[in-house]
């Protein structure tokens, strides 16, 4: 009896578990990973425009040096953060989004600077890359957003009743979100 009762065991428990949500589980933290994937790779975009930037900006802006150097090293530095994709915490996040920022603020006083000069303005080289910078904002605009989409279905998949259970015994955590950054709620003000 006993060993009918382990064969019966043996036979049913691939199809209890397949059923577990195990799999699910796993195939939404890849879609996760996939994802983050997706947005560094919008990040990493910027970050290679950038040199060219610099390089045509620096060529009609000799004297604009200190601002020149401020996007270097806010590229440096967000460049140099590598975040594993299965340990999405919100501190790592944070800190991701604040070298981030840095970097689009320096951008932003270098587009400033190209203000005081009509010819850079005028010149295709830089029109094109200027262009070029904008849309992949807009990437990581739409890479972030699909991002804490993907995020929100894994959460959500992991903290339902059931499969809390199984995430639990199987270290499933709870990712981190994308959030807007500090004072973005308020419009900026354009003065002429």
């Amino acid at each position: 009896m006993k060993t009918l009762f382990r064969l019966l065991f043996v036979a049913v428990m691939p199809f209890v578990l397949s059923s577990c949500g195990y799999n699910q589980m796993v195939s939404l933290q890849e879609e996760v990973v996939s994802q983050w994937a997706n947005v560094e790779t919008a990040y990493q975009r910027r970050a290679d425009l950038i040199p060219n930037l610099v390089s045509t900006v620096k060529g009609y802006a000799e004297f604009e040096k200190e601002t020149l150097e401020g996007v270097v090293n806010a590229r440096a530095k967000a460049t140099a953060m590598n975040i594993d994709p299965t340990k999405l915490d919100a501190n790592t996040l944070k800190a991701f989004q604040a070298n981030q920022g840095e970097l689009s603020s320096a951008l932003s006083r270098l587009m400033v600077v190209v203000e005081k000069y009509p010819d850079l303005k005028a010149n295709q080289n830089f029109l094109e890359l200027q262009s070029q910078l904008e849309g992949t904002e807009n990437r990581i605009s739409v890479e972030r957003r699909r991002f804490n989409e993907v995020v929100k279905s894994y959460n959500t998949y992991i903290r339902k009743f059931p499969n809390n259970l199984i995430a639990g015994m199987f270290d499933f955590e709870s990712k981190a979100y994308f959030e807007a950054e500090a004072g973005s709620e308020k419009a900026p003000k354009v003065e002429f």
